[in-house]
């Protein structure tokens, strides 16, 4: 594995999972393996968990780790080709990623989409320039399109607590006063088609996701329909994917906060949301503070995640 952008990238998928599981119950068993080695994460945007948990994750192997924030603690960088660079940008991108690949082993990538050019976006022109130009692994803290950590994160988090073979997997879409990304469903959907799960997505009218990622999934308009007889619900706010729309807020219909009624009718589902969460928006403070939500497992398997994905790219850049 060179580099890792989406859920093909980890091959054998129950492998993977088998994989972080046994890391999980020894978090030091590989640290011989980043010894004298160096962790770069660049951060083009704000970061709790991912900033946390993947320095984490490279302690645990041995890594030294260095942390960039873009715009805060570096020059602010130009990302296209063809600038006449005479404002605030004074460093070009295509300068920079091989500076910095000069300076470390594995790189960690986070850049949010703009919502300024669907196209620049939906082909991860900033990642997709690391993986080009910086001579070193790649990994995605989460891109313009994807957000293969935190997925990853789902599964595991998912296998452990499932009580049937194939459990019922549901992504809503829930109101958000902000237009997000389309990252993390986009990704949770990547993973969840490949998973062995009975995989349902609801959201309004308008809400549709990339073919790329929906795949297979059911895709339910009736968001109450969609709960019934469900394991686990996954909610994520999205903005419009589709073209007039792209990036724009369409709704804010708070009916789809999932709330003790929209849980009633699952098969007493688990609750899911990657975090930050906006309480009586994405959720009622009922449902995230009951015991049926797993959220906070579910970020600390983001330590689980990333150094499965650290360790892969050390073992496999020898």
């Amino acid at each position: 594995m060179k580099s890792y952008t989406n859920v093909k990238d980890l091959g054998n998928l129950q492998a993977a999972v088998k994989e972080a599981l046994e890391i999980k119950k020894n978090r030091y068993a590989y640290k011989y393996i980043g010894e004298n080695k160096t962790l770069l994460m660049v951060f083009f945007n704000s970061s709790l968990r991912t900033r946390l948990s993947t320095q984490k994750a490279g302690m645990n192997l041995g890594m030294n780790t260095i942390v960039l924030d873009i715009n805060q603690g570096a020059w602010k960088l130009e990302t296209e080709r063809g600038v006449i660079m005479d404002g605030d940008k004074p460093e070009h991108i295509l300068e920079a990623i091989p500076v910095m690949g000069c300076y470390c082993d594995i790189i960690g990538v986070r850049s949010f989409a703009r919502f300024e050019d669907k196209q620049f976006d939906y082909q991860e022109t900033i990642l997709n320039q690391f993986i080009q130009y910086s001579g070193k692994p790649v990994f995605s803290m989460e891109a313009a399109t994807g957000h293969p950590l935190q997925a990853f994160a789902d599964l595991i988090t998912i296998e452990e607590y499932k009580k049937k073979a194939r459990p019922k997997v549901v992504l809503t879409w829930a109101p958000h006063p902000r237009a997000l990304p389309q990252a993390v469903p986009n990704s949770f959907a990547d993973f969840m088609n490949e998973a062995d799960v009975d995989f349902v997505i609801t959201h309004p009218e308008g809400y549709e996701l990339d073919e790329r990622f929906v795949r297979n999934a059911t895709v339910e308009y009736d968001q109450m329909k969609a709960f019934e007889g469900a394991d686990f619900i996954y909610a994520k706010n999205w903005a419009a994917y589709k073209d007039p729309n792209y990036g724009k807020i369409l709704s804010t219909d708070r009916s789809w906060t999932v709330s003790e009624k929209h849980m009633a009718v699952t098969n007493n589902a688990y609750f899911m949301h990657c975090l930050p969460v906006r309480r009586n928006m994405i959720v009622t403070d009922d449902v995230i503070e009951s015991p049926q939500s797993i959220v906070i497992p579910e970020a600390a398997n983001r330590e689980i995640s990333a150094q499965t994905v650290i360790k892969r790219l050390l073992q496999d850049d020898k």
